[in-house]
């Protein structure tokens, strides 16, 4: 057949050839999810092309989750004879009346664990009749609050079908070990996962709205036995019935085998050498043979770093870091420093102490925690004061970047890290007590006294006037109404038996200034002056510190 030119009136033809276009064209728009998962029509999606190629001509098992029944026809219809068996995984939305705040309530009863309830959030049914699969690929909704790329949201939905994702992957993983098996998470949406559950040292490939993951299942399933929030506290230890490799972590050769360390941070003043050096002694007192890392700035002299080195640190150098959200000059200016701890990839875990806590009871127990573990501080905020974190580069590089588009309620680290950690697992609250008390006759007359029994407690943080800037006497949080709510005779004395135990040379560092002790003087006389009911102020002082004013 010859296609002959038009001879006289070409537009019905073209009219047609219009309309067929548009209709074309209006098909091919009608998904736009399926538009940007393809490069071109007709072809295998791209991110089955680059997994595939792991699999070679295994077949492939696929779940589908969160996706919608146009986009899953078409990703069905372009797979057409490719080696794979595609399951669309259906699951019950979690109920819409269940907010961030019932996943992570302020207070709850840990002294009944098994009475203590979560908020049900659905997995698929019957998960034990799924067969393993290969490859999830999901549809991670964008999040109510949080930035344009998900972090800080606490959409509770966002959240469940994340953990629909890694449940699927590491269901049936008894054996954990394997933690080279084949499994993938191919992530769409503009706003990416959940980084506390999918890490952004398992991306493998990235392209407009389209990742792929491959998981530390070993890590994954480690998170995905912690319960959905703090709502519970969180297991490091099986219950009876559960998998073999849960059973007891703390002694088994894979908890072993993990780099781990306890770390501290020292920027911008010696204020805290003292402390930085008591806690190290604390530790090793506790009989943790753990790795003891101090990160310093240039404001730590040379005669401190060789104190440091003496009480058991380990020293690396840092550059400090500024908080873009805190006001000059303020206290936690540069507290944002703390962010360098995610850069000590030598080790696997990190367990965190602030230098103005001291260990009571060893806590390497704490290291089988994933991150980001903590205590609760107040409502759905956990506090940064101790805490385990997973080193990693592109971690500490999404810290750095992030720290001028997030904000932080105080100005500091802990406001910063809540916003952009806000899935996190709840230690006991044993694990660090807060020195802050109710003010009232009762609570004076138990905190002054010696009947205050603590020995549950495996830390103790001075807030507050520290034990080194007071006298060893008597805590002199006593003498300002204002402190009095961090004052404790029982708390203050446990510092200094640290102290007390500490080698002659280690204890030069925590000697009083001339400032210091005429900073105690004055609040002193001015608990004297005003008769405060709590008596301290008749105290005789009898710490030698007062008469040996440091250089």
């Amino acid at each position: 057949m010859v296609l002959k030119p038009f001879k006289k009136n070409p537009l019905p033809t073209l009219f047609l050839i219009t309309i067929f276009t548009i209709i074309f064209l209006h098909l091919w728009s009608r998904n736009e999810v399926s538009t940007k998962i393809y490069q071109n029509f007709g072809k295998r999606p791209k991110w089955y092309q680059i997994i595939a190629q792991k699999f070679g001509k295994r077949k492939i098992r696929v779940g589908l989750v969160n996706i919608n029944s146009e986009t899953s026809q078409s990703i069905i219809e372009s797979m057409h004879g490719a080696a794979a068996e595609i399951v669309k995984v259906e699951f019950q939305h979690v109920d819409g009346n269940v907010q961030w705040d019932d996943l992570f309530p302020g207070c709850i009863n840990e002294d009944e664990p098994k009475q203590q309830k979560c908020p049900e959030i659905p997995m698929p049914p019957r998960m034990e009749e799924h067969r393993e699969f290969d490859v999830v690929v999901a549809d991670v909704p964008c999040p109510k609050g949080g930035d344009e790329n998900g972090f800080g949201s606490r959409d509770v939905f966002r959240l469940q079908v994340n953990l629909v994702v890694a449940q699927l992957l590491v269901k049936n993983e008894g054996e954990i070990y394997h933690v080279n098996r084949l499994k993938y998470a191919v992530l769409m949406g503009s706003c990416g996962p959940m980084w506390e559950i999918f890490r952004c040292d398992d991306l493998v490939w990235n392209e407009g709205i389209l990742s792929i993951y491959k998981p530390d299942l070993r890590k994954l399933k480690q998170k995905m036995v912690m319960p959905v929030g703090s709502c519970q506290v969180a297991h490091p230890f099986a219950e009876p019935g559960q998998e073999e490799w849960q059973k007891g972590p703390i002694n088994s050769s894979l908890y072993h085998q993990q780099r781990v360390a306890y770390a501290t941070v020292l920027h911008s003043s010696e204020a805290y050498v003292c402390g930085a050096i008591a806690l190290a002694q604390s530790i090793i007192k506790s009989n943790s043979t753990r790795d003891l890392i101090l990160l310093a700035d240039d404001h730590i002299s040379e005669k401190s770093w060789r104190g440091l080195e003496a009480a058991g640190w380990k020293i690396k150098r840092i550059k400090r870091i500024r908080s873009p959200h805190a006001k000059k000059y303020a206290y936690n200016e540069y507290n944002y420093s703390k962010l360098r701890l995610w850069q000590l990839t030598e080790y696997d875990k990190i367990v965190f102490i602030d230098s103005d806590l001291i260990v009571l009871r060893n806590l390497d127990e704490f290291f089988v925690y994933p991150q980001l573990s903590a205590v609760q501080n107040n409502g759905h905020i956990f506090n940064s004061g101790i805490m385990v974190l997973e080193p990693s580069e592109c971690a500490f590089q999404t810290l750095m970047q992030k720290r001028y588009t997030m904000g932080s309620y105080n100005g500091g680290d802990q406001g910063y890290l809540n916003e952009i950690f806000p899935w996190w697992h709840r230690w006991p609250g044993r694990a660090q007590m807060l020195k802050m008390f109710v003010i009232n006759e009762k609570d004076l007359s138990r905190r002054s006294g010696e009947v205050l029994s603590m020995k549950n407690y495996y830390t103790i943080h001075y807030l507050g006037l520290k034990p080194w800037m007071c006298y060893q006497d008597y805590d002199c949080n006593w003498d300002n109404l204002e402190s009095q709510k961090h004052a404790c005779d029982w708390a203050h004395e446990k510092w200094w038996q640290v102290y007390n135990a500490m080698p002659k040379d280690l204890k030069a560092y925590c000697e009083l200034t001339p400032k210091m002790d005429a900073k105690i003087k004055k609040w002193r006389g001015k608990a004297r002056n005003a008769s405060l009911p709590d008596g301290h102020w008749k105290i005789e002082i009898k710490d030698p510190r007062m008469h040996k004013w440091a250089e």
